[in-house]
């Protein structure tokens, strides 16, 4: 399976403009700049992206680690808050940090704490970043 998107990118660095898009047209011209990713500006950044696609995955990935647990999620929240620092190296994603929220019928705490933790380590993006992850990870009744 492969995914695609594009970017274009017209003028200077702090200056310039761009329009992110997906095949699937969910994002389509989809504006970013300096402003939106090193600023308070309106539209997207490469960061913000990566936090959405880190929120789905593990989402997705702790219902996965809880139906090999005979559990059904009424509802998991995730928030991913992307870190981006400037080191020697130039700016880098050094962490993320995933917020969860979950109501799950029947589930310990034991249980969630398992496939919360299962999920952290076993998501596509997860695995994919060169960033510390952390989570707090929270069981509603």
């Amino acid at each position: 399976m492969k995914r695609k998107a594009s970017a274009v990118w017209q003028g200077g660095l702090k200056d310039g403009k761009g329009a992110i898009s997906t095949d699937s047209g969910v994002l389509s011209g989809t504006p970013y700049s300096f402003g939106t990713r090193f600023e308070n500006g309106k539209g997207t950044n490469p960061e913000e992206l990566i936090g959405a696609a880190h929120a789905g995955c593990f989402s997705m990935a702790l219902s996965g680690q809880l139906g090999n647990a005979g559990l059904v999620a009424g509802r998991i929240q995730t928030t991913a808050t992307v870190s981006l620092e400037k080191t020697d190296a130039g700016f880098t994603v050094t962490a993320v940090h995933l917020d969860v929220t979950a109501k799950i019928p029947g589930a310990s705490q034991d249980a969630f704490e398992k496939a919360a933790n299962g999920a952290k380590a076993g998501c596509p993006i997860s695995r994919l970043l060169n960033a510390k992850i952390t989570m707090e990870a929270r069981l509603e009744n």
